[in-house]
């Protein structure tokens, strides 16, 4: 039962971890200040009625006495000196009414009954209820009718308590605000410190200072950051070392292909070789596109950068043109840029024909760089698949047409190692496009 009221409650907080225990701690130190403020003032209550009823029966037992001795004819000069904030003495029967109905009438009734003894024939009569007042009746030694009229009350509430109670409340919600941020912070940079990850551990290391709690988490962060470093480093240097040693006896072997007579064998044998040794030279490709962030960054113009990448592609005749361009300079890794835009490029002209490439500036900043194909375009499922490392549609981006699976893969890392983004979609009209976002 009690799991099911922690999701029912989780339902209604907002998804946000800071804002939960915003509204939980507030909530938990306002119901405490309640209760506090609370029992204070039925203590304060208790203690004034404690006190009025000490107060009033000593005072009245005094009063009653005073007035008993005076002559009839001065009692009334009296009345004004014997008056208190919460009870007045008349001479006379007073107004009729009913039995006292209250517990407070009634103990006050008792206790000023004990005080003045039995003589004076004491008993209250209740005039109203709200408010509350009721009168207690007195027969003097002469017989003469006495009345105590009694009006209880509380006294009022001091006019800086309530501003002292508002510096509380926002003072609670200041200290509720910072104590979440202390809390919630640590987590909102170990977040960003895992986004910023890249192959070649080139992320910003977390601070190892703080309460033990953050630094053992900051310390487990950097050392397990340090360790999957180490690990893609020492697979990406096995994969370029074999592939560069593949290359030798891949040599050899084309020398000695070629020195065959000619004939379908060997026509067959250096298709073979050829096709190996692209697939080498992109492996070793793959392998360094981890370290694309070891460049430094430089301020380009970008209108001139791309103009001048699809000039070469165009010189040497491609058909690469450009659409859509910008004005203005950006920070970038030019080299590891230029690589992932020519991957970009060459994949558009093998299956789709032509390439057209655009740049714009999103609205929150980031630089976007556009490459367009009107090929046949990959499946909408399979567009996440096709940037794995040797993915190769069974259409025709295969082996027939010289693709090797990594193409696409590269351009991924490269663009995650300079600390941007590449993602495919759709092209309106048939065809893909391959949008590459920096920061």
């Amino acid at each position: 039962m009690s799991g099911a009221v922690v999701k029912a409650v989780a339902r209604w907080l907002p998804r946000s971890m800071a804002w939960r225990l915003y509204l939980i701690i507030l909530a938990g130190l306002l119901l405490a200040q309640g209760l506090s403020m609370a029992l204070q003032y039925y203590e304060r209550t208790q203690s004034a009625v404690s006190v009025m009823f000490n107060t009033v029966e000593h005072e009245v037992g005094t009063a009653v006495a005073i007035l008993d001795r005076l002559p009839a004819a001065e009692r009334a000069n009296w009345l004004g000196r014997l008056q208190r904030d919460n009870y007045r003495f008349l001479l006379g029967p007073g107004q009729p009414g009913t039995p006292a109905i209250s517990q407070r009438a009634r103990e006050l009734t008792g206790r000023v009954e004990r005080e003045v003894g039995p003589r004076y024939h004491v008993h209250a009569d209740t005039i109203s209820v709200k408010p509350e007042r009721y009168q207690v009746h007195f027969t003097l030694h002469d017989g003469s009718p006495l009345t105590l009229e009694v009006t209880p009350y509380m006294a009022p509430v001091a006019w800086w308590l309530p501003v002292v109670l508002t510096l509380q409340l926002l003072w609670l919600l200041v200290c509720t605000w910072l104590a979440v941020r202390l809390a919630t912070r640590p987590l909102t940079q170990l977040a960003k410190a895992a986004e910023a990850m890249t192959p070649a551990a080139e992320g910003p290391r977390m601070s190892e200072d703080g309460p033990t709690e953050v630094a053992q988490a900051a310390v487990a962060f950097n050392t397990m950051q340090e360790r999957l470093a180490r690990h893609v480093k020492e697979r990406l240097h096995i994969l370029a070392s074999i592939s560069h040693d593949l290359q030798t006896p891949i040599t050899r072997m084309r020398l000695r292909a070629e020195n065959l007579d000619d004939g379908e064998e060997r026509r067959k044998l250096l298709e073979d070789l050829r096709e190996m040794e692209h697939l080498v030279r992109e492996g070793v490709a793959y392998a360094r596109s981890a370290h694309g962030g070891a460049e430094t960054p430089v301020r380009i113009n970008v209108g001139a950068f791309l103009e001048s990448l699809v000039f070469d592609y165009q010189d040497v005749g491609k058909p690469v043109t450009l659409s859509d361009s910008i004005q203005g300079a950006a920070l970038v890794r030019q080299q590891a840029l230029r690589r992932v835009l020519g991957n970009l490029i060459d994949n558009a002209i093998k299956y789709g024909g032509t390439a057209e490439v655009g740049a714009w500036k999103s609205q929150d900043g980031a630089l976007r760089i556009a490459v367009s194909d009107r090929g046949p375009g990959i499946p909408e499922a399979e567009l996440e698949q096709v940037l794995q490392p040797f993915y190769r549609l069974e259409t025709s981006r295969n082996r027939d047409t010289g693709g090797t699976g990594l193409g696409l893969a590269i351009a991924l890392q490269l663009t995650r190692a300079i600390g941007g983004t590449l993602a495919l979609s759709q092209r309106e009209g048939g065809g893909l496009v391959a949008t590459v976002t920096l920061p």
